[in-house]
């Protein structure tokens, strides 16, 4: 599964990128992400979670704002009782409840 949110993000990259080989590479990435995974809503139990997660955030000295995709990311999981694979787990530190799991980067980059 992914986030509806995830895909929006993931949307953004062949519109932005650099040369069009790039954008081919991100265009291809998206479609086989697009058939491959059955995207979660951002609904009304993820914008309840959404408000704890912001709190989360507060609490441990971040700023919701800066982390807005993250953190509705992380509310989507968390409505749904699901882990959140990452392959960026700073990206959500200090976030209550949040089953986070680490997977390496498909590029071979780390964080």
């Amino acid at each position: 599964m992914i986030t509806a949110v995830t895909l929006a993000e993931l949307s953004v990259g062949p519109l932005v990128a650099a040369n069009p080989q790039e954008q081919a590479i991100r265009q291809m990435r998206l479609q086989q992400v697009e058939a491959d995974f059955q995207p979660l809503p951002f609904d009304a139990a993820a914008a309840r979670s959404f408000g704890r997660v912001a709190a989360s955030l507060r609490r441990g000295g971040r700023k919701p704002n800066a982390r807005t995709y993250d953190a509705m990311i992380a509310a989507i999981a968390i409505a749904n009782d699901l882990p959140l694979f990452t392959c960026n787990p700073s990206n959500f530190d200090a976030i209550d409840g949040l089953d986070l799991r680490r997977i390496p980067h498909p590029d071979g980059l780390s964080e």
